[in-house]
């Protein structure tokens, strides 16, 4: 841990991505000490006499929304929404991934078989288009958006342990296990799985990204996270009126979108370049 730690640490992009989700983490957690205002508090004198959002102001650092709530509070307690989804929906998806993706490689047969050919069906559906089928037909709301977005997520990495489990299970230390006797819960467990963990965490770190981005055009639709609970994307759908009249409305949790994305991708790239040294230097 020790070596990849410094190995990691001369990645100046992915060591910037670290600082900038520890900072995420920390808003979203201490949201409520450092928000000023509730989010859902619609202030009397927070639109402007020809009812417009405020902009930013030594009040209200990020401006007021169509509805005069503050905008700042609204970004922390957003920050929660998406990176609660992120990191439950993406650990969902990457649990189930990881089974079946083992499960597959490792059996073979007709078993291996039918669960890739599922995979191979979920995989033929567009993602965003299948999670708004889903959203639509299920109740909208937290819980609903994790189940649906660990649905459309867990095939990439499924695809990705597959491939990786049918290359070690023909390593020699797999024949020398089955050879001395070992049964299959124990090869899997003792024998493949730690030589996962790598691959596992890389496309964990990489799948939060896509989650909130995912997260945020579910709620952008409106087949999301459901009003008053803060969230990125309905921010932005709520304010797309105003675009020209008050851009703060779009800029600030679009680039709030941007940036947490961003910096989950450059973390996950950085750990390919350390628990992958054949990917290191090609990125």
């Amino acid at each position: 841990m020790r070596d990849h730690w410094i190995r990691f640490r001369r990645d100046w992009l992915a060591l910037g991505g670290l600082v900038v989700i520890i900072i995420f983490i920390a808003a979203a957690v201490l949201a409520s000490a450092i928000a000023p205002y509730n989010p859902s508090e619609q202030f009397f004198d927070g639109l402007t006499l020809e009812g417009s959002p405020l902009g930013p102001n030594s009040r209200f650092w990020f401006g007021t929304d169509t509805n005069g709530r503050d905008q700042f509070s609204r970004l922390l307690y957003g920050a929660q929404t998406s990176l609660l989804i992120g990191i439950v929906a993406n650990g969902i998806a990457v649990f189930v991934g990881t089974c079946l993706g083992v499960v597959a490689g490792y059996l073979r047969g007709f078993i291996g078989a039918a669960i890739m050919r599922f995979t191979d069906l979920m995989m033929a559906f567009p993602p965003l288009l299948l999670a708004i089928a889903l959203a639509a037909i299920l109740k909208p709301g937290l819980n609903i958006v994790i189940l649906v977005i660990a649905l459309v997520n867990w095939v990439q990495i499924a695809r990705v342990i597959y491939a990786e489990t049918l290359a070690l299970s023909e390593r020699e230390y797999i024949e020398a296990a089955r050879a001395m006797g070992a049964n299959t819960w124990r090869i899997l467990w003792r024998h493949l799985l730690p030589h996962l963990v790598p691959t596992i965490i890389v496309y964990a770190t990489l799948g939060i990204a896509t989650t909130v981005l995912l997260e945020s055009m579910l709620s952008f639709l409106g087949r999301g996270v459901q009003p008053p609970t803060p969230a990125w994307g309905m921010m932005i759908f709520e304010s797309q009126s105003y675009f020209l009249n008050a851009p703060w409305l779009v800029f600030i949790p679009g680039a709030a979108i941007l940036i947490l994305a961003l910096a989950f991708n450059l973390v996950g790239d950085g750990l390919r370049d350390v628990l992958d040294p054949t990917q290191r230097g090609r990125n």
